[in-house]
């Protein structure tokens, strides 16, 4: 076989396996869209999960669901045809669609669920999915940072946002969402509320890049293009967002919810667009613009009114159709002249003429010009702030990001397809396939199509609009439009964004001097504490790993007497004391016995007597167990002891005729007094507890069940025998496993031993 036929056959036979990855996705599109059209919303499904834990698998698919369900299999559908074209030839390609379906099914997952745990599972296999896909190149060591960011970001949110899930389902007495909506006049009144929203609003700003957590999202630019398009664009970064949203039913009214909201969503909006014009690659251009527009939604939840609502479910949408074929933009570009650098890239029209009337459309849509979907979100988002009645400052700040979105559609679509074509080249540029050029094409038609006729997507946005402000109206909404304000703001959006295009060079250079947020803000916190983390390590190896296991025991028992007596002193105990006049004399001199054999061993400096007297502990408890009713026990701490004793005695007395080891460790001739300390602490700290646990109830339940068990179910009349074979007979075996391993790990110990003895000798 010719290599042309080798290579057209290899060709062939990945495409024959990539159809089923993409049919995945197509087909969750169609189902859906079908179910739509024929099952009124909501749809709710539950079935026990986890019952002893009280976790329910509940779905609630109600308009917001649905909405977010459409972007994920809908854009996701056309991910994996572009991907198709844009990894064609790359060995990793086939782990990049696995996970991007598994990534596709954990989105889907926690969109619809109604219980907060299910939703907190699906939203970290979100986070640990994005980690694998931002890192699809890890052999390279900007990659494997990029990823780790966003894992250790996102990370850390997610156990904040767990904390807040159990506070709130606590405040509330459920983990269902609806539930939580329908109980909403009575959360306000616990104390505890505010705190659960300050942890619930650190997981979600982390997954949606908010202030200050907003510097992962342009890093995790290092994935692959359809990566970007899909997690970075459409699904992952606007989870949080969604959640937010999800919760605005409940907390809309409380002024700690709008504040917050309003406050960060402003600040992540503004800030970004500042950063945006720092930037010349065209990725990272598009994800500074695309934290942006996650900071308008922040804003846009936190706002009141029906407006609100809607905006944000209208911005949702708009943002995906236009954004996406922008990332498929960029991924042409990459893929056919070979860099996404702006500066070296103008005039593309002339080789990639599909790709820049898709570049055109979606720029159009995000510019928001009129008889585009964009302009339908900037009227939406117009009307909310006006009835809203936001501050002028939050005002003029939208203003001020439409304009440099207006300027980055520019750079997208005038500066790189319909400059002058002046640029030497090293490479040709050419246009990309069939399979890259249909997905970005597909959107902007659809974003042409919804722009010219809003009203084919009416229905779908009323009901997510619904499902955040169960008030919605759309008269109210309609009553409110005001064409003046909306005028003015494209308009004033509109200068704006031509006046930051003409200056963009200018301003890049002017902002790129300033290096104070570089060197104080977030990011450079994180990489300051990324740094620190091996250096503390360092230090606890040092003060903690020094190879002296008397420390390590000194340790292990002074934190545990720390921590028992923080339980004890926290749990405010009813002391019972003994009553003496019960004790009888074997008990008393078993008690006796007990204490001077370990107070002798403090004394002791021979090894072989320390042994002997340490010994008389073991013994002295056998007499206890003797007589208080437990004589199988006792039987059985003599035997052992006894045979512990002299097998370590022999042991010894066999390492003595040998002579010394070499660095062999000396008894200490002094006590130490801290040591001594810790030691009596412990002892005092297990009094207590003895003394506490007395003055507990005691509950026969588990005595009377294997009393009653032992002997028809397990044909034994000894029943601390059978509980230790039978019952708990898995226990046993596992113990005796540890005992026959350490035996093992100790031949070849002794082996060295009696090697270095040698040695020496």
């Amino acid at each position: 076989m010719q290599p042309q036929e080798l290579n057209a056959t290899t060709t062939a036979a990945a495409h024959t396996t990539m159809l089923p990855l993409v049919l995945i996705p197509a087909t969750l599109f169609a189902l859906l869209l079908y179910v739509l059209f024929t099952v009124a919303l909501p749809w709710t499904f539950s079935s026990p999960w986890i019952p002893s834990l009280g976790i329910d698998f509940r779905v609630q698919v109600d308009g917001l669901a649905a909405q977010f369900l459409l972007l994920i299999t809908g854009i996701g559908t056309l991910v994996f045809v572009y991907g198709a074209g844009y990894l064609k030839g790359d060995p990793k390609r086939m782990r990049v669609f696995v996970l991007l379906l598994l990534f596709m099914a954990a989105m889907i997952g926690a969109v619809i669920s109604d219980h907060l745990i299910v939703l907190f599972v699906f939203w970290e296999l979100t986070s640990v999915l994005s980690f694998l896909l931002v890192g699809t190149h890890h052999e390279e060591e900007s990659n494997r940072k990029s990823a780790q960011q966003a894992l250790l970001v996102t990370g850390l949110g997610g156990l904040f946002l767990l904390a807040g899930f159990i506070l709130l389902s606590e405040i509330g007495g459920t983990y269902s969402i609806q539930q939580l909506i329908a109980r909403t006049a009575t959360l306000p009144d616990d104390a505890r509320l505010p705190a659960a929203l300050a942890l619930i609003f650190v997981g979600a700003f982390t997954k949606s890049a908010q202030f200050p957590f907003h510097f992962w999202l342009p890093n995790a630019m290092a994935a692959p293009t359809p990566v970007s398009a899909y997690l970075h664009s459409a699904t992952l970064v606007k989870l949080g967002i969604y959640l937010l949203a999800r919760l605005d039913a409940a907390f809309s009214d409380l002024p700690f919810w709008e504040v917050t909201l309003v406050s960060v969503g402003t600040l992540t909006a503004v800030g970004a667009a500042i950063q945006t014009v720092r930037e010349r690659d065209l990725k990272r251009i598009l994800a500074w613009s695309t934290v942006a527009t996650l900071g308008t939604l922040t804003m846009l939840v936190g706002l009141p009114g029906n407006g609100a609502a809607l905006a944000v479910a209208t911005l949702f949408f708009a943002h995906a159709l236009y954004k996406a074929p922008l990332f498929f933009v960029a991924g042409n570009l990459d893929h056919g002249a070979g860099t996404r650098i702006i500066d070296q890239l103008t005039g593309m029209r002339r080789y990639m003429p599909w790709t820049a009337a898709a570049a055109l459309l979606a720029a159009f849509s995000m510019a928001g010009l009129p008889l585009s979907f964009g302009f339908v979100a900037k009227d939406a988002l117009t009307i909310a702030k006006a009835e809203a009645d936001v501050f002028m400052l939050v005002s003029y700040a939208t203003v001020f990001v439409s304009g440099v979105s207006v300027a980055v559609a520019a750079i997208a679509a005038i500066h790189i397809f319909w400059g002058r074509d002046t640029i030497p080249r090293e490479v040709h540029p050419h246009e990309a396939p069939l399979n890259m050029l249909l997905p970005p094409l597909v959107l902007v038609a659809l974003a042409l199509v919804f722009g010219l006729a809003p009203t084919l997507v009416d229905p779908l946005l009323g009901a997510a609009a619904h499902a955040i402000a169960p008030g919605f109206d759309t008269a109210a909404v309609d009553a409110a439009y005001d064409a003046g304000p909306v005028i003015t703001a494209t308009l004033s959006a509109l200068v704006l964004g031509i006046g930051i295009y003409l200056g963009w060079d200018r301003l890049h250079a002017l902002l790129d001097r300033v290096r104070v947020f570089d060197n104080v803000g977030p990011e450079s916190w994180y990489w300051r504490k990324l740094k620190f983390l091996p250096r503390l390590a360092a230090w606890q190896t040092r003060r903690l790993q020094h190879g002296l296991l008397p420390r390590y025991l000194l340790v292990l028992v002074g934190s545990v007497t720390l921590a028992m007596l923080a339980l004890l002193w926290i749990a405010q105990p009813v002391w019972i004391w003994p009553a003496w006049h019960t004790l009888t004399w074997p008990v008393a001199a078993a008690c006796v016995l007990i204490a001077s054999a370990a107070i002798a061993t403090l004394f002791m400096r021979d090894h072989l007597v320390l042994l002997l007297v340490s010994g008389l502990v073991g013994y002295g408890s056998a007499i206890l167990f003797l007589f208080t009713g437990a004589p199988d026990l006792a039987f059985t701490q003599f035997a052992v002891e006894t045979v512990y004793v002299v097998v370590a005695a022999a042991v010894l007395v066999m390492l003595r005729r040998g002579g010394p080891l070499p660095n062999a460790a000396q008894p200490e001739a002094r006590l130490r007094p801290f040591a001594l300390a810790v030691a009596l602490a412990f002892g005092a700290m297990l009094t207590a507890l003895v003394l506490y646990t007395a003055g507990l109830p005691f509950d026969a339940a588990l005595s009377d069940f294997f009393g009653a068990q032992s002997l028809s179910a397990a044909h034994g009349r000894n029943v601390v025998n059978v509980i230790i074979v039978d019952f708990r007979g898995i226990d046993t075996l596992g113990e005796i496993s540890v005992l026959l391993f350490a035996l093992l790990a100790a031949l070849p110990l002794l082996r060295l031993a009696h090697a270095a003895r040698g040695r020496v000798t």
